[in-house]
């Protein structure tokens, strides 16, 4: 399985994955080792559109020349999207999946080798048309976790926000949250393999139970669900939407200590004038009193944001506006785009579109006002001691080991480096913060006594 794109796709593959093992089939590491592989898409944004065929003419080419596997199939959002022209233009894919067929991935990789295989009702030597999903896969679906320590889980799929850059309404459909019921199950189950962190995501976490009737207060009613109804110790949500965030849910945050000190909200920019052609709801004054309230009420929060530069008519006083906005909320993480027309989306057919090396100009310019910010945030974490979850050895180096204090979520925000003391992955350890950088902070391991497996560095 080569799975890109967002946690929401990794879900997506780990449902497909556990599929084909309670089939029977036997998942492995590496392509080479490998007699099907499933390349599951991407399709936000044109990187992440390049990224996907990269690696479905990666996998093709190595069926052809013989050094990998016999059978590529292509699943995810861009077979939703784009799967006649998937399969016209790449005819060595074997089959499709499509969002709403996760669960024929063992009948996908036992049809027959020859011709195209669509899974999912359509004629058998056709792609998918391009369609929204409709499903909703619930705790029924098996799911094969991949991750260290974590597991999201997937609280609604689609969106109906307006967005007038974004075609993820197109292929994932529209808003549709799971049941609390369904969803405390499952986390009960991901308890039992002994997850440390859950992780909430959905386009619009903060949307989540609204077409239940839950109105604004349906993430805080999940959110206390969970923590009753499992022993997780670490649950934190993701990608909050500024007019739907709830002072309720930050309040549960500052009086919960399982409930991770955490806000994931794309503000996407801040002058009002690009906003509105954005269709987003807000503006820079609100969003720094949401900010400054989400502190007051959980004061250990840490703030993540992401931004889009280069929108379709933003000029440099726009831009400047946003530059001093970042200034002045001071967001412990901040990522950032160059805008990317999507077919089909209002955006795309905006006059006044900027020049692709300028948008990177001001991409580059963005980052480099948030490094100092970002560093000195760290700074603040020099000689205290955290509570942080061990995933493991560092991917470079088997001498250092990887964690996270719970202002990190998973793979976006930098990593914490321990280079000193030892604690088995999955379990959390004590860690004194000794340095600080703009994306990374290292320390070492200090307690607790009691724990099984920790090793305490020694007392310098």
């Amino acid at each position: 399985m080569v799975s890109l794109g967002c946690a929401k796709n990794l879900v997506d593959s780990e449902i497909m994955l556990g599929e084909i093992a309670r089939q029977g089939h036997e998942v492995v590491v590496d392509a080479a080792d490998a007699d099907t592989v499933i390349v599951n898409t991407c399709g936000f944004i044109d990187e992440a559109k390049e990224e996907s065929i990269e690696a479905i003419l990666e996998m093709t080419g190595r069926k052809a020349e013989g050094d990998g596997p016999s059978r590529v199939l292509v699943a995810g959002c861009m077979v939703n999207r784009y799967g006649p022209e998937l399969a016209e233009s790449i005819p060595e894919i074997d089959g499709f999946i499509g969002l709403d067929d996760l669960r024929s991935a063992a009948s996908a990789i036992e049809a027959p080798a020859s011709g195209l295989v669509s899974i999912g009702g359509a004629d058998a030597l056709q792609a998918p048309l391009p369609s929204p999903s409709h499903m909703v896969f619930d705790h029924t679906a098996p799911r094969l976790v991949t991750t260290r320590g974590y597991a999201y889980l997937k609280v609604a799929e689609g969106c109906n926000n307006p967005c007038t850059f974004c075609a993820i309404p197109k292929w994932r459909g529209q808003f549709r949250s799971r049941t609390i019921e369904s969803l405390v199950t499952e986390a009960q189950g991901l308890a039992e393999q002994g997850v440390q962190e859950l992780c909430l995501i959905a386009q619009d976490t903060t949307r989540y139970g609204e077409d239940f009737g839950y109105r604004r207060d349906g993430m805080q009613r999940l959110v206390e669900a969970l923590l009753a109804g499992t022993d997780i110790p670490w649950i934190r949500f993701l990608y909050a939407y500024p007019t739907t965030l709830d002072a309720g849910l930050l309040r549960l945050m500052g009086n919960e200590p399982r409930f991770a000190s955490y806000l994931d909200m794309p503000l996407q920019h801040s002058h009002p004038e690009i906003l509105t052609a954005m269709r987003r709801g807000g503006k820079a004054e609100r969003y720094l009193r949401l900010l400054e309230q989400a502190r007051e009420l959980v004061p250990d929060i840490f703030l993540r944001t992401t931004f889009i530069v280069g929108f379709p008519g933003e000029r440099e006083e726009h831009f400047e506006h946003l530059l001093d906005f970042v200034q002045r909320a001071e967001f412990d993480h901040l990522g950032a785009f160059v805008y990317s027309p999507e077919e089909g989306t209002p955006s795309a057919e905006l006059p006044g579109r900027v020049p692709k090396g300028q948008a990177r100009r001001r991409h580059e310019r963005l980052l480099a006002l948030q490094e100092p910010i970002a560093r000195a945030r760290r700074q603040e974490l020099v000689g205290q001691t955290l509570n942080v979850l061990v995933e493991g050895p560092c991917r470079e180096t088997e001498h250092l080991l990887e964690g996270r204090h719970h202002g990190m979520a998973p793979d976006i925000d930098g990593r914490l480096l321990i280079n000193d003391g030892q604690a088995p992955a999955g379990t959390f350890a004590e860690v004194e913060i000794t340095d600080a950088y703009a994306d990374d902070i290292v320390g070492r391991i200090v307690g607790p006594l009691d724990t099984p497996g920790v090793t305490p560095a020694p007392e310098s």
